[in-house]
């Protein structure tokens, strides 16, 4: 049974973006089925020169400021710093009551969000893999957004794929029980793929694992990455394609 909830947030130079995540984890956390649940926030300020902190601190967050400039190191520190003060000598807690719910600082989580999570750990699941959408495209063209989803609508239908399912790995829709993340070896220190190292070792050692597209965290399509090769990145390579597709037929 889950009865402590770590919200790990890995945020450089997000003070724009940052509020919008903190508030949406308020809400999650307000869930009537966490109500005998403890709950905290973790945000990793890595190397920031900006107000993140101390907005961060406003929303009544556990800040750290390590000067990592990497996502990995970043979210192993704030998963670090959780676990020390959730697991410290006469919490009462064990690791497979904790579960460590993982989330970018661009990103908005849906209401349910961590409600649907614990519901899931209750059926035995040992992490939950879950999926993005993007609401505001408006630094892109047309047909990126078009290509985005076709892609992801593709890879849903593959044969053999339980409906609802998806093979995609994001950082910003991540959870995992805390005895399940430290016998997987955590997050390795990657400026990026980070996330899908940590659900290929989970797998790799047998864990339950939860893929769901239901859910899904609103994320941001901004053209500034954070992550080299992350989701922002991911979202460049489409629209080149897109590019390069539309210069293939004008020449037709």
């Amino acid at each position: 049974m889950i009865r402590a909830v770590a919200v790990v947030v890995p945020a450089h130079n997000e003070e724009r973006l940052l509020p919008g995540c903190l508030e949406s984890i308020r809400a999650a956390t307000a869930y009537p089925a966490l109500a005998a649940v403890r709950v905290h926030t973790y945000v990793v300020a890595d190397c920031c020169r900006d107000a993140t902190a101390r907005l961060a601190r406003a929303y009544g967050a556990t800040v750290t400021e390590p000067r990592f400039r990497s996502a990995g190191a970043a979210r192993a520190h704030g998963t670090a710093a959780a676990l020390d003060a959730f697991l410290a000598p006469g919490s009462g807690l064990t690791a497979a009551e904790v579960w460590l719910a993982h989330t970018d600082a661009d990103s908005r989580v849906p209401r349910r969000w961590l409600a649907a999570q614990l519901a899931c750990a209750g059926e035995g699941f040992e992490a939950v893999v879950g999926a993005v959408t993007v609401d505001d495209w408006s630094g892109h063209t047309p047909q990126t957004a078009a290509r985005f989803r076709g892609y992801y609508a593709a890879h849903r239908r593959e044969p053999g794929r339980l409906p609802g399912t998806h093979p995609h790995v994001h950082g910003a829709n991540l959870a995992v029980r805390a005895d399940a993340y430290l016998a997987a070896g955590g997050f390795p220190p990657l400026t990026t793929g980070e996330d899908h190292a940590l659900v290929r070792a989970l797998t790799a050692r047998g864990s339950r694992l939860h893929r769901t597209d239901r859910d899904p965290v609103h994320t941001s399509a901004r053209r500034t990455c954070r992550a080299p090769a992350g989701f922002g990145a991911f979202l460049l390579r489409l629209e080149s394609q897109a590019d390069q597709a539309d210069q293939a037929n004008r020449g037709r």
